[in-house]
């Protein structure tokens, strides 16, 4: 008040009328006030910012400078020049309520909306702080981030209408449980993707980096975000598919986790035999068999074992059905066991099979379930496709065919057969 007076004698000293010279008074007041606010404000930017980056760039913490990356300090400046507005417009207009009601009130606002943005920064940062401890990697906060800021927001509204309305809190709060139901089907999406995104952190069910497969949303590849109401999936393709959230606890998954946890990813594969080529292993066949090196052993033991079986039983072993015999098929099987077992790429602790499936019309299915040391994709399928390459390569040297429905080229040579007879 004081300097107002004393600029408005100054002026009326001048052969001002004190109308003309109140205005002066009130306009010269007011751009000084706007000028040690740009001034203050230009030495926050520039002055103490600055200091502080420098202090952020020396210090061996990174939490101040995600606290730098993600402008906390940056809005928190922006509050001294509406400061220095709210407490000193006063000065300028010391006769006029309703102009220093008004603008402290825009001015109020703009403070309760600069310290609901900086809370927002605050906790976007806390969630990438919470990132960089290795002991975190794989876990996600952000959906419990994402719904303190909507929380935050939301007060800083509501304490921002009752700035500008002249309402006390409570009467929106009232309010508020009026129009819950509203804002439960506004925000469904928020609180199922919330209550979703609690249930999924606490059981375990889904990590950053975990390999998904959604088959509803034709999702399939890891996961690169957790967020209040969606998954994000890049899949193998590189595309993206959005999952909603919740739709990960109401709908059925497939986390490929557990998988990479045990140290071996599964190969389960099966080849189907001809099965009239399936017959007992004798002559030539048997002779041949022998030799190599994976079967010497088993064929000498298990010949001798069927010897003393069929001796100790009196079988007339001229009808080749009388007794235990080996064929070529169970001799396939127990080559490819031993096969698989000497492949370093293949874990033998754990489940190792080489069985027989219910035979089809199409012939016997030969399955391989075994486990690959080897997890990465690429390593894997090549991994996978030598075996099958192997197998298929050895398979005529037990006298055994692979079923396969009549090609082309097969019709083609059957004809040219039948027309060579007939010519």
């Amino acid at each position: 008040m004081g300097i107002f007076i004393k600029l408005l004698k100054l002026f009326i000293s001048q052969g001002l009328n004190p109308r003309q010279a109140g205005y002066l008074t009130s306009s010269v007041i007011i751009l000084g006030i706007l000028i040690i606010s740009w001034i203050a404000n230009f030495l926050t930017k520039r002055v103490i910012l600055v200091l502080v980056k420098q202090y952020v760039n020396r210090s061996k913490n990174q939490w101040d400078d995600v606290f730098y990356e993600k402008k906390v300090f940056n809005r928190l400046s922006q509050l001294v020049p509406a400061l220095i507005i709210y407490f000193l417009i006063p000065l300028g207009l010391p006769h006029n309520a309703g102009w220093i009601r008004f603008i402290q009130t825009i001015t109020l606002v703009y403070m309760v909306l600069i310290v609901m943005l900086t809370v927002v920064a605050f906790f976007n940062a806390i969630n990438d702080i919470y990132q960089l401890n290795p002991s975190n990697k794989g876990k996600s906060i952000k959906s419990y981030i994402q719904a303190i800021n909507i929380f935050v927001y939301f007060i800083g509204i509501i304490v921002s209408l009752s700035i500008l309305l002249n309402k006390d809190l409570t009467y929106f709060i009232t309010g508020l449980g009026a129009m819950a139901a509203v804002l439960l089907l506004i925000f469904k999406d928020s609180i199922l993707g919330l209550v979703a995104g609690i249930q999924l952190s606490a059981n375990k069910m889904i990590e950053i980096g975990d390999w998904i497969v959604v088959p509803k949303y034709n999702a399939d590849g890891t996961v690169e975000e957790v967020t209040l109401n969606i998954v994000k999936v890049r899949n193998w393709d590189k595309t993206i598919t959005s999952v909603p959230t919740y739709a990960l606890i109401s709908e059925s998954f497939v986390n490929w986790r557990g998988m990479e946890e045990s140290g071996g990813r599964r190969i389960k594969r099966s080849l189907l035999i001809d099965m009239k080529t399936v017959k007992f292993l004798k002559g030539e066949l048997l002779d041949k068999l022998s030799k190599v090196e994976l079967l010497k052993n088993y064929i000498s033991d298990k010949q001798k074992e069927i010897a003393e079986y069929n001796a100790n039983h009196s079988f007339d072993e001229s009808v080749l059905v009388n007794g235990r015999r080996m064929t070529n098929l169970g001799t396939f099987r127990k080559y490819l066991e031993n096969y698989l077992r000497q492949n370093e790429n293949i874990r033998p602790d754990m489940t190792f099979l080489v069985r027989h499936l219910e035979p089809t019309e199409r012939g016997i299915p030969i399955e391989i379930y075994v486990f690959s040391k080897v997890q990465e994709w690429v390593e894997y399928e090549d991994i996978q496709a030598n075996i099958f390459d192997h197998i298929l390569a050895v398979l005529p040297q037990f006298e055994l065919a692979v079923f396969q429905n009549p090609s082309g080229h097969d019709i083609q040579e059957l004809t040219a057969v039948t027309k060579g007879i007939k010519d």
